[in-house]
């Protein structure tokens, strides 16, 4: 089975910027996550207008946290947090959105595959920049996660191209990464290295 790119905002970049970003690598990403918390409701549905525009697939687009301007305008995901909206009500209101769940211990993982989350983000697995402090929960714990679940687990937090083999090899079926690309020096570089990686794990080609 192909493994999973998926690609979060960061929040501190301008729109321009982000657009620009996304019309350049969504060729070689498999999910692009609009992680916009300060923007209003109607706000978000432009934005998630314009990424079509630039031409960012529908398909590929997941809005965090809003199932409803998810849907409004037009993306094929939404991205819940674990005190955020519920699985079941979004499945019950929103079926054609495919659910994601961010969340951080395996307990929480099997509640939310019990409600009908299509996929869950579990971290952070490494150190990062963004969660100064707060330790890591390790491959470990990802590989517990995995092998609980039977949806989809991709990994999120420290991810860099040379740690994708590791984060793969303890049963993550993908990895999310945010500051990697989106501040990165050259995001089109770094996307489509990060999707070699990705690649040659499934292709059996990294040892």
């Amino acid at each position: 089975m192909k493994k999973e790119l998926h690609v979060i905002t960061t929040g501190r970049l301008d729109k321009e910027v982000v657009l620009s970003i996304a019309s350049q690598i969504h060729p070689y990403i498999d999910w692009f996550h609009l992680r916009e918390k300060d923007l209003s409701d109607s706000d978000l549905i432009n934005f998630l207008l314009d990424l079509t525009e630039v031409g960012v697939p529908s398909a590929k687009v997941v809005l965090n946290g809003r199932s409803s301007v998810a849907q409004k305008g037009g993306a094929t995901g939404v991205q819940l947090s674990f005190s955020g909206e519920d699985v079941v009500f979004v499945k019950q209101h929103f079926p054609m959105l495919r659910i994601g769940c961010s969340v951080h211990a395996i307990q929480e993982a099997i509640e939310k595959e019990e409600k009908g989350a299509d996929f869950i983000l579990y971290g952070h697995v490494f150190e990062t920049s963004s969660k100064p402090g707060l330790a890591p929960r390790g491959l470990i714990e990802l590989q517990k996660v995995a092998d609980q679940l039977s949806i989809p687990v991709i990994a999120i937090g420290g991810i860099q191209p040379e740690n994708v083999k590791e984060v793969l090899s303890v049963g993550a079926s993908g990895i999310a990464v945010l500051s990697g690309i989106f501040e990165a020096y050259d995001p089109l570089k770094m996307a489509i290295l990060y999707r070699e990686q990705l690649d040659f794990f499934k292709e059996g080609k990294m040892g």
